[in-house]
Formats: C-alpha cells, structure tokens, sequence
C-alpha cells in the first residue's frame, strides 16, 4: 500500500514518526480533493510502524481507527505525525496528525493496536 500511494517515511525523532504523501491521482477522490480513505491509510501506516518500534519485538495489529477530515485538499503532498497516548503490555493508542504544506491540519485520526507475542498466520 506504501508504494502504491506514495508513502514514504521522512523522520523519526524522540516520541514521533513523521511521513509524507502525495495527493495527486493515486490519492484522489472522484471530485479531485485528497481521499479520506488515503489519509486513514496514511494514519494506519504510521500509528502501526511508529507501534512496531515500541512492541519490543512482539507484532502490532490494529483494532479500531477513526479519523476526522478537518480540510480539502487537492495537490502537493501531506505529512503525517504519529506521537503516542498510550502504550501499554497489551494495546497501544496513537495519535496521528495529517497536515497540510502549510502546516494546517487536514486530518485528525487516532488507532488502537493489540500487542501480540508473535505474528499472526500469513494465509489464514
């Protein structure tokens, strides 16, 4: 999902995971605005990688998303920062904000992961 919308890691600092997205064609919805589908997979590809760096080796899923989209957007690119709320033995809670170029928001999401011991079966 990553490559095909053009998501790209730019910086891990202390208590953050930032990304950027494109919003061009890939990341459109029909009436040429930013998808809120897009930015949610954004939010999840962060709020799970940002998880992956604090499970201390075991894997995180996720359990519950949500997202609220705050302004349009119809080119350029986005950047999202993970920070976390909660992180706990078993679940985990970040927030993730997406803004604008200008550093306005366009998305407020926050995810709920389980903490695992190991990776569930692949194909199952």
């Amino acid at each position: 999902m990553m490559a095909a919308l053009g998501i790209v890691f730019t910086e891990l600092g202390d208590g953050y995971l930032r990304a950027s997205m494109p919003v061009d064609a890939r990341t459109h919805q029909p009436y040429g605005l930013l998808h809120g589908g897009a930015s949610v997979a954004l939010a999840e590809t962060l709020g799970s990688s940002a998880g992956m760096l604090l499970a201390g080796g075991n894997a995180v899923v996720g359990l519950e998303i949500n997202a609220n989209h705050l302004r349009a957007v119809r080119n350029g690119s986005v950047i999202g920062t993970a920070r976390p709320i909660h992180i706990g033995r078993s679940t985990q809670v970040w927030e993730i904000r997406i803004e604008d170029q200008d550093g306005l928001p366009v998305c407020i999401s926050r995810i709920t992961l389980a903490v695992l011991p190991q990776p569930p079966a692949a194909g199952g």
